[in-house]
């Protein structure tokens, strides 16, 4: 399997291996296929920056919202935590009552954006509104 588009673990202490472990092995327990999943120490892994057009992607498809953000650079983008979140959202991720307490954290005037977002997850536009 190519290390670029493997499932992994990283745990950065023992017990966050256990945990890994452990929960592979019960997963394991209703599975035919062996779990591929590696679990591996973070603190002996090199990490890469993906391509630019993979940041952020399902946001970056809507640039209203990333340029209400003040991003301007890839830089921006990869480095924004607020552009994480919410390209979550935009992904499916969460749920509106979690977007309603979170949104004045993003900085971004207008109700209408907010609701834009709440419109990607109720029209389907969103992979999976909602989900946790």
């Amino acid at each position: 399997m190519s290390r670029q588009y493997m499932s992994a673990i990283w745990f950065h202490n023992n017990r966050q291996k256990e945990l890994a472990e452990n929960s592979r092995d019960e997963h394991q327990k209703t599975e035919k296929k062996k779990i591929a999943t590696v679990i591996e120490d973070a603190t002996s892994t090199v990490f890469y920056d993906a391509e630019d057009y993979h940041q952020k992607y399902l946001l970056q498809k809507h640039p209203v919202l990333v340029s209400a953000l003040g991003i301007k650079t890839n830089t921006d983008l990869i480095e924004s935590s607020r552009a994480a979140r919410l390209n979550g959202y935009v992904g499916g991720y969460g749920t509106a009552e979690d977007l309603e307490r979170e949104w004045e954290s993003f900085g971004i005037a207008g109700e209408d954006l907010k609701y834009k977002v709440l419109r990607l997850c109720k029209n389907g536009t969103s992979a999976a509104c909602g989900r946790r």
